[in-house]
């Protein structure tokens, strides 16, 4: 059946380049990414809505707005206002359209987008009113009970929220009967443990929604990890498994990070070096 994709861009963030390409030198880099005085680089944070037979699927929900002030400044956020309703707004939605919330993982660049605004004078406020929210078993774990290295990656209010919505889904296998049988979901631990990525099969080509196991075209590269991933060697390992998939069998792969490219294609070169090919900057209700 086909699926119709449209890529929506959330808040974005200013991040150290150094962090975001671990042990990469600058002097390699610098080449595929352009920093400012403070060594920080461009970064999206880009969700994929996916109309389904009438069921409108998130995929992530980017950083969002929730950060008051100072945090805001500390995690290089952007825009003061909420960036993924207005992209929402921009296709004739709201967040209380939203039938399912699917999160790779719980990092707040990922999943903050599902709460509301920072206001000095309330609380936060979980969004996407009628929404499931689909969360991987380990990731959820991880949320709950993070390691002190990647506790600040997590929002407890939000867990929280999640948790008492009575929406919130555990997933604990490759499939979900709430999606169906054209969405699989594959596992990943080095970034963090428990990633959940959302393959989507359409009627000619299937799209894989990569998250932090490949935040964009620059971390193709198999050598190339992020500073922030757990455990480096075992990311390249399954980054390898996912290309290789990808070539072999069409698909697309989705990036969330990327400041200019949405989703490509994959090849591998005589010298088995993956490539990223026909490259497309936007999605707007692109048929798969």
């Amino acid at each position: 059946m086909k699926k119709i994709l449209t890529s929506l861009i959330g808040n974005t963030q200013k991040l150290d380049g150094g962090a975001m390409f671990g042990n990469a030198p600058k002097t390699l880099w610098s080449k595929w990414m352009r920093s400012d005085e403070y060594n920080k680089i461009n970064l999206a944070c880009r969700a994929l809505l996916i109309e389904d037979n009438q069921k409108l699927i998130l995929l992530e929900t980017g950083i969002g707005a929730f950060f008051e002030p100072k945090l805001k400044e500390r995690y290089g956020v952007v825009e003061s206002e909420h960036v993924l309703l207005n992209s929402l707004k921009e296709h004739g939605l709201s967040h209380r359209d939203i039938d399912v919330v699917i999160f790779s993982h719980l990092h707040f660049d990922h999943a903050g987008g599902v709460l509301s605004a920072w206001d000095e004078n309330e609380s936060c406020e979980l969004l996407f009113t009628k929404a499931k929210f689909l969360v991987g078993k380990a990731a959820w774990e991880r949320a709950v009970h993070p390691h002190s290295r990647d506790k600040a990656s997590f929002v407890p209010v939000l867990n929280e929220l999640l948790q008492r919505s009575n929406r919130l889904i555990i997933v604990d296998s490759e499939k979900s009967t709430l999606l169906g049988n054209d969405y699989h979901f594959y596992f990943s631990d080095g970034h963090t443990p428990g990633m959940m990525h959302t393959e989507v099969k359409g009627e000619g080509a299937s799209c894989f929604f990569a998250a932090d196991l490949i935040p964009g075209i620059n971390w193709i590269h198999l050598p190339i990890t992020m500073g922030y991933d757990r455990f480096p060697e075992k990311l390249i390992d399954e980054k390898k498994s996912i290309l290789e998939h990808a070539v072999k069998d069409n698909v697309k792969i989705f990036y969330t990070h990327d400041p200019e490219i949405a989703l490509s294609d994959i090849n591998c070169d005589a010298n088995g070096k993956y490539n990223a090919i026909n490259p497309v900057e936007k999605l707007n209700k692109f048929v798969l």
